[in-house]
């Protein structure tokens, strides 16, 4: 079900479906029983094959293999695409090099965050959008929705509509020999590796000289691959393997044989958590929008909004928010030795004084640490400050005690344990 009224704020009420495997699943089902798998977004997926530590250690140290089969990935294609693309997503897409990628955002005419994504400029007037798998289906209607002239988007100018449209395909379906999905190897030595695979001289070169957020097209042992430097593990050396549908289990067992002498091993939700969590990245649901509605500028991505530009949708919100925000995204390294609770989302935040300043969004254990991403209030949110942190209640026998299950902004609470704000991103 859609809403989208004159407020501008656009509402997809999906329908619930039953979880279905990847196209990778047989390769998981080989190396891990199916209880290790869970529902996310709709599709069958891995927790971990070994365990979070060691495929969080192996990520660092060496290189890690990731399904991504299950995102989005979307064509826009012919002479107006980079002039919609440009108006409905918040970073400047004229300007994208081709070969090249940006991170952006998809907003509604209200300015909520409809997704996160990044844009692949493949040629002149061709582009690959990859989107959120939890947000799929939403962004296809709402693509739908504008396509169609059904959409608001500029509620100062309610009868605006977008003069031309690209031909939009999913990559992932019905799409013949055009399929892409994405393989993601992420780690030190996933370069070594890369090279290894491919064939032609001309495109070792290239691959050799790839920057961060670029592309080549090439062949790994006679698989045709669109190789990026992109990810979501905060590692410097990385990359995403955009393959077709039908290669998608050669490659994944490819890639782990011949990986084998360079400790790569594959990795699962867990690691991917966690990983992302100590790099600082952003989840949709939690580090954005979600229940807070956390905006790019609170999330730390205000560079992503170019509000110079001459019109994108939810641009007059964003320049508002741009200009008033008092929370915001930080990240506090709290102890996590044997002996000390996890830190879970919802948890408090407390100043010097017990004063709660917001919540935890996400957190991981790394090592002998826990890092948590947190949402509190903007004139706190400063590199080196010592911040308390309040446990909300974990059973209805601790609620009985007296622990709070939820607590306000503003509150008087004890300190549980005490940790430190550090840089907001990391990279490694």
């Amino acid at each position: 079900m859609i809403e989208n009224g004159v407020s501008g704020r656009f509402v997809f009420k999906e329908s619930t479906k039953t979880p279905s495997g990847t196209v990778l699943f047989e390769q998981h089902l080989m190396r891990i029983e199916k209880s290790r798998m869970a529902d996310f977004a709709g599709y069958l997926m891995p927790l971990w094959f070994s365990s979070i530590s060691v495929e969080h250690k192996a990520v660092r140290e060496s290189a890690g293999l990731f399904d991504c089969t299950h995102m989005g990935v979307l064509e826009f294609d012919g002479e107006h695409a980079p002039d919609f693309l440009d108006a409905i997503t918040t970073n400047n897409i004229k300007t994208l090099k081709i070969g090249f990628a940006k991170y952006s955002y998809i907003l509604d005419a209200a300015g909520y965050v409809l997704d996160d994504i990044i844009i692949y400029r493949r040629k002149e007037n061709n582009f690959m959008v990859v989107v959120n798998a939890a947000n799929k289906t939403k962004i296809q209607a709402w693509l739908k929705a504008l396509q169609k002239d059904e959409a608001i988007i500029d509620t100062e100018k309610p009868a605006r509509k977008l003069q031309d449209k690209p031909v939009i395909r999913d990559l992932l379906t019905d799409c013949g020999q055009d399929c892409r999905v994405d393989i993601a190897l992420q780690g030190p030595a996933s370069k070594e590796l890369l090279f290894s695979m491919i064939e032609a001289q001309e495109d070792k070169q290239q691959f050799q000289d790839m920057k961060s957020f670029s592309l080549i097209e090439t062949g790994l042992d006679g698989i045709n691959c669109i190789i990026v430097q992109t990810g979501y593990t905060g590692s410097k050396t990385g990359y995403e393997l955009f393959v077709h549908p039908s290669k998608a289990a050669e490659l994944w067992a490819l890639l782990l044989e011949k990986g084998k002498s360079l400790n790569i091993i594959p990795c699962g939700l867990g690691a991917r958590d966690s990983l992302r969590i100590e790099a600082g990245l952003p989840l949709y649901g939690h580090e954005l929008d979600g229940e807070f509605n956390i905006n790019p500028f609170e999330a730390g991505y205000g560079w992503a909004v170019k509000l110079e530009k001459d019109f994108f949708i939810g641009q007059a919100v964003m320049q508002k928010k741009s200009q008033n925000y008092n929370m915001q995204v930080a990240r506090i390294e709290f102890p996590g030795q044997a002996g000390i609770r996890p830190v879970r989302q919802h948890d408090g935040i407390l100043d010097k004084n017990g004063i709660c300043i917001g919540w935890v969004l996400s957190c991981a254990k790394v090592d002998e640490k826990q890092i948590a991403l947190v949402y509190i209030s903007k004139n706190i949110a400063e590199e080196n400050r010592q911040i308390g942190l309040y446990y909300t209640a974990r059973s209805k026998m601790q609620v009985e005690k007296g622990k709070k299950s939820k607590v306000e902004k503003n509150q008087e609470l004890e300190t549980d344990i005490s940790g430190t704000i550090i840089t907001r991103f990391e990279k490694f």
